[in-house]
């Protein structure tokens, strides 16, 4: 995972922020925020840390995330808003300027920085390209369209392509604009200030038809200027992206910030989160070896797939052990528990080949034995969907891995129809969720199923807030999510009933 990837770096070492304009132009700019809505047209120039460097970037992928799941589920431009309002106070706040924040230029900044580190990122293929364009995009609609202040902002942007159609012309297109805006019933006049453009600039709105054509030009009533300003910021982001594509050779001197690059933008998945050991310990659960049979069924795929072989091999090779070792710890599973699972699972083998080749790996994994940092740290963290789905993809006998993405569609489908699912409609959509790359939308397809009513009464009883119903990108979530809704009400005490961490 990326923090344990760069703990060896110094916390405060501080990194140059990116001093080609745009990656490709070297002119300068002081950085000033006077909108909370940004095009992005300058490279930030100043310097930050390391650490912030591979934060915001992480932030600012759960925002875009979410928003393509959101697209994927098919959500209305309300609901989006609705499900997104609470992420974006918590990854990526930007508060107007009529607020008294103190935090306006640290959120502004933050943003910025975000924004041009994931286009790094995001920069080398056409695929990344035009996803990181879409979504970007999604994100700047959802704060455009929410913003009361955004008329200063879009008086400060060069813009030369659309202009005010003069109050003759207006007159003389009388007739054709009534049916588009309609009239003043008492002055006869139209009630909208109307903009000239190339029709080719508005394509979403000549289909839909909310222009008027006349002469190669759009006539665009004010409106709809949302779609004329955001048509503009997509168009000017895919050139930048280009020109960032050509300037990504550079970066290879920095041995520091490629290897962050590389997690963020492999594959597009999900952006990696980490997980702290311990805090996913749902209350009232029974975590200890005897009970890891029962604890199963609110395992994510990956490790229901691990649980599942180990009960039939009696054994599992290295990755597997690591992997599944991990994301027990993760669930609250005690060293001593965990010895006393893994030596019942591999219940072929003597007492003495299991201390002898794989006792010392599971108190690796806790910390109890191996170098200074390992036990300072406690060991080592759970893995992620993100390190799951882009490091040791399994081979022949090997058991680790992602489902979602390494196992072919029959194979799949038979792992969740052992895990209940049996609704066509459902595996379509986890095939086609397979087809376009999207693992974790396909693993929160499958939860969702399995969880529908469960969900339901949390939505009704008001039991979980929308933040803590993003999407999931760790399998210690999965299961702490799952045993939290199978279990509603059961575990009373103070509020621990309707609080669902995060």
């Amino acid at each position: 995972m990326l923090k344990q990837d760069f703990n060896r770096q110094e916390p405060k070492r501080r990194i140059v922020g990116d001093r080609k304009q745009n990656v490709a132009d070297a002119a300068f700019k002081d950085a000033s925020y006077p909108h909370r809505l940004n095009f992005y047209t300058h490279a930030p120039t100043a310097d930050i840390t390391l650490e912030e460097f591979e934060k915001w970037a992480i932030d600012r992928l759960r925002v875009l995330s979410e928003l393509e799941a959101c697209s994927f589920r098919n959500k209305s431009p309300d609901e989006t808003a609705a499900h997104m309002k609470p992420l974006l106070e918590k990854y990526l706040p930007l508060s107007p300027n009529s607020s008294s924040s103190t935090k306006l230029s640290e959120q502004r900044r933050k943003d910025h920085y975000s924004h041009f580190i994931l286009r790094l990122a995001f920069s080398s293929t056409d695929d990344l390209r035009r996803r990181f364009a879409r979504v970007e995009t999604m994100l700047f609609r959802l704060r455009f369209d929410a913003d009361t202040e955004r008329s200063a902002f879009v008086s400060s942007l060069d813009i030369d392509w659309f202009e005010p159609v003069s109050d003759e012309e207006q007159a003389e297109l009388r007739d054709d604009l009534q049916a588009i805006a309609g009239f003043d019933k008492r002055t006869g006049a139209v009630e909208e200030t109307w903009y000239k453009v190339d029709w080719m600039r508005v394509p979403d709105l000549v289909e839909s038809r909310k222009v008027l054509l006349r002469g190669g030009k759009a006539y665009v009533p004010s409106r709809e200027q949302a779609s004329m300003i955001i048509t503009e910021f997509t168009s000017r982001l895919e050139k930048q992206l280009v020109l960032t594509s050509q300037a990504i050779p550079d970066l290879d001197e920095d041995d520091r910030l490629v290897p962050i690059l590389d997690h963020l933008s492999k594959n597009f998945v999900t952006p990696d989160s980490s997980y702290m050991s311990g805090s996913t310990v749902p209350e009232g659960a029974e975590i200890s070896a005897r009970n890891i049979d029962n604890l199963s069924q609110h395992f994510p795929a990956c490790m229901s797939h691990l649980h599942r072989s180990l009960r039939r091999d009696a054994h599992l090779k290295h990755y597997g052990r690591l992997q599944y070792t991990l994301f027990l710890k993760g669930i609250g599973l005690n060293l001593e528990e965990c010895l006393i699972f893994w030596r019942s699972g591999f219940s072929k083998i003597t007492d003495d080949t299991f201390n002898k080749e794989y006792r010392y790996n599971v108190r690796h994994c806790y910390g109890d034995v191996g170098g200074d940092s390992n036990r300072r740290g406690g060991g080592y963290s759970p893995y992620s969907c993100q390190k799951i789905l882009t490091e040791h993809a399994p081979g022949p006998g090997e058991a680790h891995g992602c489902p979602y993405r390494h196992f072919d569609m029959d194979n799949l489908t038979t792992l969740l129809q052992g895990m209940g699912v049996t609704d066509r409609s459902v595996i379509q959509g986890v095939k086609e969720d397979r087809d376009g790359r999207r693992y974790h939308m396909a693993c929160n397809r499958v939860f969702e199923h399995l969880h529908k009513p469960e969900i339901k009464k949390a939505k009704d009883e008001f039991v979980m807030t929308a933040a803590q119903l993003e999407t999931i990108v760790h399998p210690n979530e999965y299961f702490k999510r799952s045993y939290l809704l199978k279990n509603l009400g059961k575990h009373r005490g103070g509020d621990a009933d309707v609080k669902m961490e995060e």
